[in-house]
């Protein structure tokens, strides 16, 4: 009945209809007329027709409405992000979000728009579906009644607790609050707490609330446990039989120190012709979850690994993330393997994709091999890995060719230096220190990127169904923004007819090398650039430079890569069959979506939880003095980022005793009425610190003067 109602106003009547000239039209029927104004009713609930107080209905589009869902800014104002209209947000002022929340889904009426058509803002008509089920906040307990005061800012209200709907929360308890009355008007909503995170403060309490703040699964359900611990320790004899056997064969792997789920392994050779044979082989995490089970149906609605500072919520249980799929040393682990050889200008000459069995003989750290390679290694380390030297120097030159290889055709390169929570055994932030990117971290980066590029190459040109890693190019309106902010910099940039370039971007990176505009150009270039994503369409890697690309590397901890695992390996044996290869385009469709939606939501949780970390280690350090660049401008203040990446605010009202500031769009940057000073994107400054709000994530500074930084 909807099918035939949205045909009838989308390709018959073209324009808004009255409910009985619908009814006419199709014919009803006296015993379908109340299922058909039911579904009238139902779709102007959904959003998919709009209904006029006459009795008309159309589509949004009719109406010159849209829908979408809200992302609400810390000004208080929000945009619509509406589905397939990328980079075409519509603005909504503060007032016209009333009663409305982060997520929501929103009928918005377009009230204005630009002479060029880009810019439109919004009316709201009617929250469709509600973002918000569930809050996490603080409990606090009235004579009559409770409240929970939300820790996340966009949330924008408190709720009521009727006492009978506490769950016997005690004053100052972190809580998870169910969502049970959104009222209209100025009454607030209202809930009934269904968990007790803890007292603030306490061990890991502040990690969970992000768990439960963002609906992460934390306990794997018992059907997926009990798959996981039904494997047997022993390998399969008849499935080594089958396999490849690379035991005696020198393989290595190189991870983070507290790393446990170690899924990507490595070997090199020298052949005869003078080439290199680069291995990678790869965790065989399908030989274990098989598609349709517990444990493949639990992967999929995770879709990655989320890690929270210092702990992880890991797409696969234990048993196998940290266990029978983890390449550990000396041990017999089924791995699916790619050989490259690679000639001197790092071209992948010749591959081979196969399934394969491997004993790791090492396993080693980046921060002992970049220590050896850059000869700052102690004794000890020197001592233990001797033989394994010329190895490593193999890795390390090999990888210089692919990094020039990449580099020469134009991939991005940012020069960030990433800020590392240090927490002690109770999950306190104690330090926030520089996690550099050092020669063996940029050494694996560039081996697993081939063996990622060369796979997705092969199955391309094989036409079969795939997921594939694609980078679209940038919004035109962003990149002409961060543009015209480089040219305040005296920073030229030539814009081809068929726009920007990887190649322009690695230009303009290196053009801004050693400024002390550097890091924000970096960052702001970043912001520019729209955000990698899965999609079974091979759309090229705008990033990376790449015709093909793909996430081979890392089964354990991303869905995606477990998926085309499955496709490798029922290639290999012969298995795709026409049925097969039909079944699987809706499957890795599915997968694509699912993995892009749930890595957004992991990315936001990361960063939820470094900025709750980062805010904590700067409690302690109210009242001290800092130096920082400006990174941010914007009409309410300005953003300085601190040596150790934490950022804090310089709110506009604390610079009013110098100055009234106004914000200056084109040079982003505030400029004082009377005395012309400017705080722009880049600046070095002195700033005291003043504020710090941890359950709100906010840092804020007070502004002490400007400094001169050293060019290099």
């Amino acid at each position: 009945m909807k099918d035939r109602i949205l045909d009838a106003i989308e390709n018959h009547f073209k324009q808004p209809v009255f409910d009985y000239n619908l009814e006419e039209f199709l014919e009803i029927s006296v015993e379908d007329k109340g299922l058909f104004y039911n579904a009238l009713e139902e779709m102007a609930a959904a959003g998919t027709i709009v209904a006029t107080k006459k009795k008309k209905y159309g589509t949004p589009a009719m109406f010159d409405m849209v829908i979408g869902k809200v992302d609400i800014a810390q000004g208080g104002y929000g945009f619509l992000m509406v589905k397939g209209e990328k980079g075409n947000d519509v603005f909504l002022p503060e007032p016209e979000l009333e009663g409305v929340f982060e997520g929501d889904i929103l009928l918005v009426k377009i009230v204005k728009r630009s002479a060029d058509g880009r810019r439109r803002e919004g009316a709201v008509v009617k929250v469709l579906t509600r973002g918000t089920t569930q809050v996490i906040g603080t409990f606090k307990l009235q004579k009559k009644f409770g409240l929970v005061e939300p820790q996340d800012p966009k949330v924008g209200t408190n709720f009521y607790v009727h006492l009978a709907n506490t769950n016997q929360a005690m004053d100052g308890d972190i809580v998870v609050l169910k969502v049970t009355d959104w009222p209209k008007g100025s009454k607030i909503p209202g809930g009934e707490i269904v968990e007790i995170l803890g007292k603030k403060g306490d061990p890991y309490v502040d990690i969970l609330s992000v768990i439960r703040k963002f609906n992460l699964p934390e306990a794997f359900p018992p059907a997926v446990e009990a798959e996981a611990e039904a494997f047997p320790e022993a390998l399969d004899p008849a499935e080594l039989e089958r396999r490849r056997d690379l035991r005696n064969e020198l393989v290595i792997t190189i991870d983070g120190a507290d790393a446990k789920d170690l899924d990507d392994a490595i070997s090199i050779d020298t052949l005869d012709n003078g080439n290199l044979l680069l291995g990678v082989h790869i965790a065989d995490v399908t030989h274990y979850v098989k598609e349709g089970s517990a444990l493949d149906r639990d992967a999929f609605d995770r879709g990655t690994s989320v890690y929270l500072v210092d702990k992880v919520v890991p797409m696969l249980p234990k048993r196998l993330s940290n266990g029978l799929c983890s390449l550990h040393p000396d041990v017999d682990r089924f791995t699916l393997s790619v050989d490259m050889e690679i000639n001197p200008t790092g071209d992948v000459i010749k591959h081979e994709i196969y399934e394969s069995v491997i004993r790791s003989k090492y396993r080693m750290i980046y921060t002992d091999v970049s220590n050896l390679l850059e000869d700052q290694a102690e004794a000890e380390i020197v001592e233990k890995y001797k033989d394994l030297m010329p190895e490593l120097k193999q890795y390390e030159a090999l990888a210089k060719i692919l990094r020039k290889r990449r580099m020469d055709r134009g991939a991005i390169d940012f020069n960030f230096v990433e800020g590392k929570v240090l927490t002690d055994e109770e999950g306190k932030a104690i330090d926030v220190v520089l996690d550099e990117r050092r020669v063996a971290n940029r050494m694996i980066e560039e081996f697993m990127l081939i063996a990622n590029e060369t796979v997705a190459e092969h199955f391309n040109k094989k036409d079969f169904p795939f997921v594939y890693r694609i980078h679209e190019d940038p919004d035109e309106e962003k990149i002409e923004t961060f543009i015209k902010y480089l040219y305040n910099l005296g920073v030229k940039v030539k814009i081809g007819k068929d726009g920007i370039e990887p190649k322009t971007v690695q230009e303009i990176l290196e053009q801004i090398e050693g400024h002390k505009e550097e890091h924000v150009v970096n960052k702001l270039m970043l912001r520019s650039l729209k955000q990698a994503k899965y999609s079974p369409l091979n759309e090229g890697h705008f990033g990376l430079a790449a015709e093909y690309y793909c996430h081979f590397t890392s089964p354990i901890r991303r869905y995606p890569d477990l998926q085309i695992h499955r496709i490798i390996k029922e290639s290999l044996r012969g298995k795709l069959s026409d049925r097969r290869i039909a079944s699987l385009k809706g499957i890795v469709e599915e997968a694509s979506i699912q993995s892009s939606d749930r890595e957004r939501v992991a990315e936001q949780a990361e960063r939820d939880a470094d900025d709750m970390k980062k805010a904590e280690y700067m409690a302690s350090h109210v009242g001290e003095t800092f130096s920082g660049l400006i990174s941010s401008v914007l009409s309410f203040g300005f953003f300085v980022e601190l040596p150790n990446t934490v950022e804090g605010l310089v709110h506009m009202s604390s610079l009013e005793i110098m100055d009234d500031f106004d914000y200056d769009e084109k040079s982003m940057a505030l400029v004082g009425a009377r005395s012309r000073k400017r705080f722009s994107i880049g600046d070095l400054v002195e700033v005291k610190l003043t504020r710090v709000d941890v359950d709100q994530r906010q840092v804020d500074f007070q502004y002490l003067q400007h400094l001169e930084a050293k060019e290099n």
